[in-house]
């Protein structure tokens, strides 16, 4: 799913936006807003817009949008970076969570990246090998969106708000 049909799954949620994120580095080779913030260099953040529009229409309507961050630490440049736009994430209402690696038991995390929109309907990240998102695959298989539905509580329950979060 992209696009369009990606986005039909924000619009037809009706309580809840989740996303996990666990991989430390997306969108790093070539990237320039990320090459900016590694200069020093401002930034106008237009390109992100769109996204916070997205955030801004979809808890105007009720719904919650969260997303946990499950991160390694010492942080690498992009988690470093993500955290800095995070607060743009926050500013348009959204709940960002972080979670450092070393607190929680690898067999407790996926392998990949999703969103689960109401607990019912999970869509799976699926990125180019440099890290630029592409789509989602998406499923509504009970035992699939049960056990995200685990993961999610449990992530969840342990993350900090991004205000709260030390990397220490």
């Amino acid at each position: 799913m992209q696009d369009e049909a990606f986005d039909a799954l924000f619009h037809e949620a009706k309580r809840e936006a989740f996303h996990l994120e666990v991989q430390d580095t997306y969108h790093a080779a070539g990237y320039k807003p990320l090459e900016r913030f590694l200069a020093g260099e401002p930034d106008d953040y237009e390109w992100f817009r769109p996204w916070l529009d997205h955030v801004r229409a979809t808890t105007a309507r009720g719904v919650a949008v969260r997303r946990a961050r499950v991160v390694t630490t010492p942080h690498n440049d992009y988690t470093r970076y993500a955290r800095h736009v995070a607060s743009m994430n926050v500013a348009a209402g959204e709940d960002v969570r972080y979670l450092s690696r070393q607190l929680i038991d690898p067999a407790a995390l996926t392998t990949d990246d999703w969103w689960l929109f109401d607990g019912e309907v999970v869509s799976f990240t699926v990125n180019e090998p440099s890290g630029k998102w592409v789509g989602g695959g998406v499923t509504t298989d009970p035992r699939i969106v049960g056990y995200i539905r685990e993961v999610r509580d449990h992530v969840w329950s342990r993350a900090v708000p991004l205000a709260d979060y030390s990397d220490q």
